[in-house]
């Protein structure tokens, strides 16, 4: 079958067209390795700790140097892709990806450790995460909601595999060979992938034409986005802190890092299969409901990380977590795919990345300070939960806000 009857419609069935779940494999597996290299550095973190005397915070700043700018590189790719599609932006990453590993392998500075993760940021993870994932989103008119959260679940399970991966690779190398063994994998198994990124038909023209010839947004929109963004923070903030820190909390209490990195694997798989049914749940039940039960789960399972010894509970305690958080996820990114318009939508998910983002950073670096200041995760952990806390009451607002507005574009 040629690749234009895969990219169109099916005329009789009205089926989405067979290759947007062609653009799903290649967007979760981008984007799973993308994200991926973020989640590792939970294992790298007390090896370079040890190395070169940095603190956590300071370590756990390159997590946040790389969130950083993701954020910001994403709000100039998803204008980009609203403008002239994202054809490209997958080869660039798979370029830039292996190129940031490989240079992470020889550094030897605080500045160099900075300046690679924001390399893998701006030209990475910005390129194939809320810009691709827009670009999934509008292969499918009927119920998005599990197409994107099958795609979004390669972040999820990128989270988990990579940083096992990285953590054998540490154990029966050192630090330096662990880069260098996933920047030659990230070329390998990357590049020729990203050669069958597409654009959605249809989507790149008026696109263009919104961009060019439209007036602003609806108020609708940037309300959206303006609330969506504000719950995001918080709610990131709480996801950030087990990401960067479980491995490095569950070591200091004597597990070795290879099982504590069997932990993080098992919150992540988890989060796979929760990402996958959040998105069917919205598609079910609304994209706003879904995100406020999963935020919720995120909310407090995240506060029993430092309180649970026992290895089989914690085992449970990330799989309940990972299914929460990666539901919150995929919930955000089909509320905005429902709420606004496809000229604007990939600025729409990236603004809320950026914000998203934002709130990763802060939770990284503020549950090492934590941490520096006390020696322990008791405090780091407890923080999580006020920020998830802090998210839902956003939500419950945006949601009585919702209920009063009589003519939203598009129910949720």
């Amino acid at each position: 079958m040629k690749i234009h009857n895969l990219m169109q419609p099916d005329p009789l069935t009205g089926k989405d067209p067979l290759y947007g779940w062609i653009m799903v494999a290649v967007v979760f597996l981008l984007s799973g390795m993308a994200f991926g290299t973020a989640g590792a550095l939970s294992v790298f973190l007390k090896p370079l700790s040890a190395e070169f005397g940095w603190g956590r915070s300071e370590t756990a700043l390159g997590y946040t140097t790389l969130a950083m700018s993701s954020a910001v590189f994403g709000v100039c790719w998803g204008y980009v892709a609203d403008r002239w599609g994202t054809r490209y932006f997958g080869i660039v990453a798979a370029l830039v990806m292996p190129l940031a590993l490989y240079l992470l392998s020889v550094q030897t500075s605080l500045w160099q450790f900075y300046a690679f993760y924001f390399l893998f940021g701006a030209l990475g993870t910005a390129m194939v995460s809320s810009p691709l994932f827009a670009n999934v989103a509008f292969w499918f008119l009927n119920k998005p909601g599990l197409a994107i959260g099958i795609t979004a679940a390669g972040g999820a399970v990128g989270q988990g595999v990579v940083p096992y991966f990285s953590a054998w690779a540490i154990e029966t190398y050192d630090w330096r060979t662990a880069y260098m063994i996933l920047a030659g994998l990230y070329l390998v198994v990357l590049l020729p992938v990203a050669f069958l990124v597409r654009d959605p038909p249809g989507r790149v023209a008026p696109a263009r034409q919104f961009s060019a010839t439209a007036p602003t947004p609806s108020v609708n929109e940037i309300e959206v986005v303006v609330w969506i963004s504000l719950a995001v923070i918080f709610c990131c903030n709480c996801m950030a802190v087990p990401i960067v820190h479980l491995v490095p909390l569950l070591t200091d209490n004597g597990i070795s890092t290879e099982v504590a990195a069997s932990v993080l694997l098992t919150l992540m798989l988890a989060g796979g299969v929760g990402r996958v049914l959040g998105g069917k749940l919205c598609d079910n039940f609304g994209a706003l409901p879904t995100y406020m039960i999963m935020s919720l789960g995120q909310t407090v399972f995240a506060f029993g990380f430092p309180h649970v010894s026992s290895l089989s509970g914690l085992y449970v305690l990330a799989a309940f977590f990972g299914f929460g958080y990666s539901g919150v996820m995929s919930s955000i990114l089909v509320l905005t795919r429902m709420m606004v318009s496809p000229g604007f939508s990939a600025r729409a998910m990236s603004i809320t990345a950026f914000f998203g983002w934002f709130g990763m950073g802060m939770g990284a670096f503020v549950g090492g300070l934590f941490f520096d200041m006390y020696r322990d995760y008791n405090l780091s952990f407890a923080y999580a939960s006020m920020m998830g806390v802090a998210n839902l009451a956003i939500l419950m607002v945006f949601r009585a806000r919702v209920r009063r507005v009589e003519n939203v574009a598009v129910p949720i």
